[in-house]
């Protein structure tokens, strides 16, 4: 039993965190967009590396797409 609500524990808190990460990750890009790569508390280039990312995965055929739909399948675990 206790075992089982420590995992229950560990799973709301990584689906927290991951919901605060996504939610950080979209105000970033927004920001980048309008203020451009001027943003002093985003520090990195946000866009340029979500492009790439999808630039690597979309040069690694098969094995980016598979690696594209694990990814969608964790995001999408209720």
């Amino acid at each position: 039993m206790a075992g089982e609500n420590l995992v229950a524990t560990v799973k709301s808190w990584i689906g927290g965190l991951t919901t605060v990460g996504v939610s950080l990750l979209g105000l970033a890009i927004v920001l980048q967009v309008l203020f451009g790569d001027s943003v002093v508390f985003v520090p990195v280039d946000v866009i340029g590396s979500i492009s790439g990312i999808v630039s690597s995965l979309g040069s690694s055929g098969l094995v980016g797409l598979i690696t594209v739909g694990v990814i969608y399948w964790i995001f999408k675990q209720d």
